[in-house]
């Protein structure tokens, strides 16, 4: 089994309370024997997969499977192309360099609801929506990219796994895993450019 969960603002990627005001995994009734694959910080939105499978970690997450999670990133200000070809080319973070990815200007810009809380605004400064799309995911690595190029992360969405998108599941919703969305999960495209996004 495979399930597909949008996980909200403030909640944990784990079934265990770790000392913060975090809501865990606990709180929106998964079946028993499910874990969750991989992970996104508790500050972090979107596509989280639980199974029971066992094997779906390196499957899924190994970098060398070359498998594919995007992200829409709402960023400070309005990055340029030199400023994207620098991520898509790989930027030092932490004494360590990304691997290439791709990245790019969403348009038209999506049209997300409301975050609860809000996002920090700043009247002057503008912002807008981005994707990135990548084959690896170490810790907090997107929002360490976006802030290596000078455009601060607001707000992070994960929008697809492999093939699989997110769609239009309700926030705090999740629904397992058809045969042709197991499928889709584990569509990865070859190592080199990686496609564009789909919105």
């Amino acid at each position: 089994m495979i399930l597909a969960f949008h996980k909200p603002y403030g909640i944990l990627s784990q079934f265990t309370p770790d000392g913060s005001s975090n809501g865990t995994l606990a709180q929106f009734g998964f079946p028993s024997g499910v874990y969750p694959i991989g992970r996104l910080d508790a500050d972090s939105e979107g596509l989280l997969l639980l199974s029971d499978e066992a094997g779906l970690n390196t499957r899924l997450l190994d970098p060398e499977r070359s498998h594919p999670r995007c992200y829409w990133v709402q960023v400070e200000r309005i990055p340029g192309a030199k400023e994207l070809d620098r991520l898509v080319a790989g930027v030092s973070i932490q004494g360590y360099t990304t691997r290439p990815c791709h990245a790019e200007l969403l348009d038209p810009q999506p049209e997300i609801p409301p975050r609860d809380p809000p996002i920090r605004v700043r009247k002057n400064v503008p912002d807008c929506w981005i994707a990135v799309k990548l084959i690896e995911g170490k810790n907090r690595q997107v929002r360490r990219m976006t802030a290596a190029i000078g455009h601060p992360t607001l707000r992070l969405l994960r929008v697809s796994i492999g093939g699989l998108k997110l769609g239009t599941l309700p926030a705090g919703s999740f629904r397992e895993l058809d045969a042709a969305e197991r499928k889709l999960l584990f569509d990865s495209p070859a190592t080199g450019a990686l496609p564009k996004m789909e919105q």
